[in-house]
């Protein structure tokens, strides 16, 4: 995907709202022709933070849902095999009902509207829709980890870490702080990583979904036990460390959990596993948070600045109160003394300080 600004890039890689609107309806309606859905119906579904488009098709009482992935800059390949995978073991991923990897086309099965995030504006248990999704987080680590995984499952190593927290200094900071990236003053960031992320790889490695949040997650109440917490946006999967899908749950960059629920959530899943050496495990979820929330401060910036995505930024003061949270840890005093000395208080609550728009 291209860092240059929209207006710099070429039609096939712009987002799909900038592209002609012609350019793929052709495709699509050929597409569905072919898979016995010609003549439905088209309403669009919210998209996500990729160039991915959505839309829910209806045709004599039938819905589902076409993704339309445009190549190159998308690929369906890695959600295809995913969802597979999930849907083997038993999970409430979406049924492949068509699909064309070339053109970038997939119809799926219809999970509905209610997001974790729509069912509690609306009301639902908080407590009993988080329950599931640990509880299906507890069910997938309890599993062998390399048992019948997906071709094309990468580990998610050291350097893939490093390379996602490093948009922090490369997005974040000269974009909305005003500090220009220079190799010196990255190669002391990096170093601060390096030594953090040489913990992260303890512990048993399991298949990670990486965001495991209320957005990608679907209440579907009608389904029993964990089936009734539906998967969304997980075709980004690696192996990786047991700890890292429970803190994106607990940690959402997107919503606050009511007080006590994450610390009652971890006690539940540390029941789930008697064996596990907890300090280990909760050093380990602290430093992947720091991580992940340097890495969403900066995909968040790069959103607003490349995308035109402005309603990130207001996010990034809530990320800012879980990472300076996270950096509380002894482990992460060098960051925590970093951070500080780079990013002042005042400047880290204001999500649009030094944005033009």
């Amino acid at each position: 995907m291209s860092d240059r600004p929209i207006s710099e890039r070429p039609i096939s890689e712009r987002p799909i709202a900038e592209r002609p609107i012609s350019e793929r309806q052709g495709q699509i309606e050929d597409f569905l022709a072919d898979v016995g859905w010609t003549g439905a119906a088209h309403a669009p579904l919210a998209g996500d933070a990729s160039f991915r488009r959505y839309e829910r098709v209806t045709l004599d009482g039938k819905t589902a849902v076409l993704m339309d992935a445009p190549p190159p800059g998308e690929d369906v390949g890695p959600f295809v095999r995913i969802t597979r995978h999930l849907r083997d073991m038993g999970y409430s991923a979406p049924e492949l009902l068509a699909e064309n990897e070339y053109t970038g086309f997939l119809l799926l099965e219809d999970l509905g509207d209610a997001t974790y995030t729509k069912a509690l504006a609306a009301g639902a248990d908080e407590v009993e829709l988080y329950t599931r999704a640990v509880d299906l987080l507890i069910n997938l680590h309890g599993r062998h980890p390399t048992a019948e995984l997906p071709s094309g499952i990468e580990t998610y190593s050291e350097q893939k870490l490093m390379e996602e927290a490093a948009l922090f200094v490369d997005w974040y900071l000269p974009n909305l702080i005003g500090i220009p990236t220079d190799p010196i003053f990255r190669h002391e960031y990096e170093d601060i990583w390096r030594g953090l992320l040489a913990f992260a790889g303890r512990g048993e490695p399991t298949l990670v979904l990486r965001d495991f949040h209320a957005d990608n997650l679907m209440w579907l109440p009608e389904r029993s036990g964990i089936a009734a917490c539906g998967l969304l946006d997980y075709q980004d999967a690696v192996l990786g460390s047991q700890a890292y899908d429970l803190m994106s749950l607990l940690e959402d960059a997107r919503r606050d959990l009511r007080g006590g629920l994450a610390a009652h959530l971890l006690e539940h899943y540390r029941a789930a596993f008697p064996g596990v050496d907890w300090p280990q495990f909760q050093t380990v979820y602290t430093i992947l948070a720091a991580q992940r929330h340097c890495k969403v401060i900066g995909i968040f910036t790069r959103l607003a600045l490349r995308d035109d995505k402005y309603d990130y930024l207001g996010h990034i003061p809530r990320v800012w109160t879980l990472l300076d949270r996270a950096c509380r840890h002894p482990l992460l005093a060098r960051l925590k003394t970093w951070l500080d000395q780079h990013v002042p208080e005042e400047k880290r609550r204001s999500a649009m300080h030094g944005v033009s728009v």
